[in-house]
């Protein structure tokens, strides 16, 4: 590398943060009220140093604070106003409310959402498709309450868990709500917006046929899959056309039983069978979709893995495993920051011309922190060795064998 060549007048961590406007931070103080009696620590820089911590995986409020040491001479540059103390953060993630982190990340969604989006599916199906997923992250302490068996020591762990919601076109969450790990899924359902351009895809832990018929009732399309002890009587057997993927082996309509207190009422959905060569099993899945395709509403249901990798993706790359604080509020602002860190990775991504796996990207980012590189000159350059991608876009084909059907091309 020329000495000067990639040279920037801000640090990585300063190109980062950039991304963030003053204007959005302050209108999320001013909406949360979050300085309000505050002398020095100011959400500016709670925010920070809570990207800092992402950004570098501390795992503890001592790595946080010395860390952040380094950055002493340097708070002009990067927007700083104080460099925190241990127990100053401990504070702040005790009491400042979480709302502040995740008005930030929904103005920050709002703002980057054209970079991120490529409207694919959009545009093929003429309708905005969203999965729906939760992920469960252990805690060390009976903070929320996790489900399994008592340990025999006698010592409860806990667990959160993030209830989120990705359009498929995004791939980063634009809705998420906290709850215990022993919470059920299909809880969360009550809190979708229901519209007749949306359709929702998620697995068979959220079956729930109450929601299903007023899903059906707003015109609003899901598809999943079928449990093994569901009870359904079938109406009608439908006809599979020639041009429909072979992996499709039923199509029918079948009724089942909604109850309303005392009261039971039918709804019809549409129940698919599809064989899985790749994975040689067969699968059940259920829609109210009826003018759809038969491979269709099962490409659907593969794209609902996008949102598997994405916490994959998060899980590998960020601090979800040590928590600075013993109390629900901190959990929630480090796991809302983690979500901002990883929005901001997804933003450079887009932006690069080259193809950059998002762990090597992170990895890069996290070493050169503080050096002074440009970081899309840097990364677009073709000198550097660090590129390597590993697939995790374009997971829109869905069958593997000779008789291939890309997804777009199927509606």
């Amino acid at each position: 590398m020329g000495k000067n060549r990639y040279f920037s007048t801000k640090s990585v961590f300063g190109q980062l943060i950039s991304l963030l406007d003053d204007s959005m931070i302050k209108e999320a103080v001013k909406k949360h009220n979050s300085d309000r009696y505050v002398k020095r620590f100011k959400s500016q820089d709670h925010l920070f140093s809570m990207i800092f911590c992402s950004l570098v995986k501390c795992n503890s409020l001592r790595e946080v604070a010395g860390g952040m040491l380094g950055l002493s001479g340097k708070e002009g540059t990067l927007r700083l106003n104080c460099i925190p103390k241990k127990s100053t953060l401990a504070d702040a993630n005790k009491n400042r409310k979480v709302d502040f982190f995740e008005e930030v990340y929904n103005l920050l969604l709002k703002k980057y959402s054209y970079v991120l989006s490529d409207s694919r599916v959009k545009d093929a199906l003429g309708k905005e498709v969203k999965i729906v997923d939760s992920t469960t992250i252990s805690l060390f302490k009976d903070i929320l309450k996790c489900v399994g068996r008592k340990p025999a020591n006698g010592k409860n762990k806990g667990g959160i868990k993030a209830h989120s919601v990705i359009n498929a076109d995004e791939k980063v969450p634009n809705l998420v709500w906290f709850s215990s790990a022993a919470t059920h899924d299909h809880q969360f359902l009550e809190k979708l917006k229901c519209d007749e351009n949306t359709v929702y895809v998620f697995d068979k832990g959220y079956n729930d046929y109450k929601a299903f018929e007023h899903f059906t009732e707003q015109k609003t399309g899901f598809v999943t899959r079928l449990k093994d002890n569901a009870k359904y009587g079938i109406t009608e057997i439908r006809a599979i056309s020639e041009d429909i993927h072979s992996g499709v082996l039923s199509d029918e309509i079948i009724e089942v039983d909604v109850k309303n207190g005392k009261s039971i009422s039918k709804l019809k959905l549409r129940k698919i069978r599809f064989y899985d060569r790749e994975n040689k099993r067969a699968f059940e899945f259920i829609s109210n979709l009826f003018d759809f395709r038969a491979d269709t509403i099962a490409a659907l249901y593969k794209i609902r893995w996008q949102i598997e990798l994405l916490f994959k993706q998060i899980k590998q790359n960020f601090p979800l495993k040590y928590f600075l604080g013993d109390n629900e509020n901190a959990i929630k602002i480090q796991i809302y920051c983690v979500l901002i860190v990883n929005l901001l990775m997804g933003v450079i991504k887009k932006s690069l011309k080259r193809k950059w796996a998002f762990s090597n990207l992170v990895s890069f980012c996290r070493i050169h922190l503080f050096n002074y590189i440009h970081l899309t000159k840097f990364l677009n350059s073709p000198e550097n060795d660090w590129e390597m991608d590993t697939g995790e876009d374009g997971q829109l084909s869905l069958f593997e064998d000779n008789s291939e059907v890309v997804f777009l091309n199927m509606v």
